[in-house]
């Protein structure tokens, strides 16, 4: 890294981690109980891969999303054979995704997202109060 970090940067990269995460548990929770004709066209939930970041200026660390990734969850098959995807066998697969998971994963990093927010809050009002006293 180039620059020293400032905690508007470090605030600002894990609300952005916060966020992909969220999308990533939106975008499952969206594809929950969606239905394919083959195990393979199934809907894999998503999950957002972090790596940690040091300022070798500061020592600061923070975190960046290095990727976001698949699961190999398998699908899971039913047995509906008046299901218009059904294939020979009268067999569908359905999307893995676990919806109280996924709600959990949204509230904790919504909730990691609000701590972020209040931190900079806090600092802001330190720094106003701090050019008051000058």
């Amino acid at each position: 890294m180039g620059a020293q970090l400032s905690l508007f940067d470090l605030a600002q990269r894990g609300m952005s981690a916060q966020l992909v995460r969220m999308n990533a548990a939106a975008s499952n929770l969206a594809n929950a109980g969606t239905v394919s004709s083959t195990e393979e066209g199934t809907y894999r939930p998503i999950r957002p891969v972090f790596a940690e970041e040091v300022d070798r200026a500061s020592g600061l660390a923070t975190v960046r999303v290095e990727a976001v990734v698949r699961e190999n969850a398998k699908a899971i098959r039913e047995h509906n054979p008046g299901h218009p995807l059904a294939d020979a066998n009268g067999d569908v697969w359905t999307s893995p995704v676990d919806e109280n998971a996924e709600m959990v994963e949204m509230l904790e990093s919504a909730r990691q997202y609000q701590n972020l927010v209040e931190a900079l809050s806090t600092a802001k009002q330190l720094m106003l109060d701090t050019m008051r006293l000058k």
